[in-house]
């Protein structure tokens, strides 16, 4: 167990420093050197990339060939080293700059749902750089904060949200009371759920995902349910050297009177909209998650 926690701390420290080194470059450079990093990491780590090919040929199986898996794998190690560069490049980004960084595909969707006063559920996923979308919704004065888990190790944890609340974007941990969520929705403000994982600690249903049945959390459905809140999918796309918010409008929920079944179809909606973009840009999902992992005769 000592080994292990100190380990850890041998991580962590390396991290900050490479992390210290990347700050002090022009964010370009920093971006592309880390894309060449996730080439080598793609190679290294080989229980990851196993894992996100044989997941990927889980998905695709029939529709893509073995080359063109393994290269959609590789530009998803490219795809994570340049997020965390961007990550460590945080505090660069002001209002005043942060168009240069992201575009908004269509704010008009997010202004019609604060007018309504419900609040605003915005859900996204481990797609393109997600950490950018709390930080530019707030730089564009969307009140809000986001729903995260705590990270196994404290002091990494406590450095990432350093980062986020330099941009005022504030966690709410899943352990904590979901009062904090419901407040923030009756106050108008945004809540922000990243739910595309297998998470077997929290509530939710089996739906169908890239053709195989995959539990999902249901919170985002009963949450947007219980207050009447609009339930938005929004994801962080990167597009050359810059990134675009796609903002879909708000997912119609189904309410046919039997609570377990419109459980399913709602939530089958909204994870339809998020396969639909990871099928069109597959090299920007979180692929070595085991999405699959819990199956429907487990629960």
């Amino acid at each position: 167990m000592a080994k292990f926690k100190l380990r850890r701390y041998i991580l962590y420290y390396l991290g900050r420093a490479a992390a210290f080194l990347i700050y002090l470059l022009p964010v370009r450079l920093s971006v592309y050197l880390a894309s060449f990093l996730g080439r080598i990491a793609f190679r290294i780590l080989k229980k990851y990339r196993r894992l996100t090919i044989e997941n990927l040929k889980t998905a695709f199986g029939g529709e893509k060939t073995d080359e063109e898996i393994e290269a959609i794998a590789r530009r998803v190690f490219e795809n994570l080293a340049m997020n965390a560069a961007e990550l460590v490049n945080f505090p660069k980004i002001t209002k005043g700059n942060l168009d240069k960084w992201v575009t908004i595909s269509d704010p008009a969707i997010l202004d019609e749902a604060v007018k309504r006063g419900k609040g605003i559920i915005i859900l996204t996923a481990h797609f393109g750089n997600w950490e950018l979308v709390g930080l530019t919704l707030r730089e564009k004065e969307y009140r809000g904060c986001v729903i995260g888990r705590r990270i196994y190790f404290d002091k990494y944890d406590a450095w990432l949200n350093r980062l986020r609340r330099l941009h005022d974007v504030n966690v709410i941990y899943r352990d904590e009371s979901p009062r904090k969520a419901l407040k923030a929705l009756k106050d108008n403000q945004i809540v922000g759920i990243v739910a595309d994982q297998d998470v077997d600690s929290v509530e939710g249903v089996f739906v169908n995902f890239f053709g195989h049945p995959a539990y999902t959390p249901a919170g985002p459905v009963v949450l947007a349910r219980v207050t009447g809140a609009s339930l938005i999918p929004a994801l962080m796309v990167r597009e050359g050297g810059r990134h675009v918010l796609r903002v879909e409008r708000p997912v119609e929920l189904v309410d046919t009177g039997n609570k377990e079944q419109d459980l399913v179809t709602n939530t089958q909606k909204w994870s339809d909209i998020i396969e639909g973009y990871i099928r069109k840009y597959p090299d920007q999902w979180v692929w070595m998650h085991r999405r699959w992992k819990t199956k429907p005769h487990e629960l």
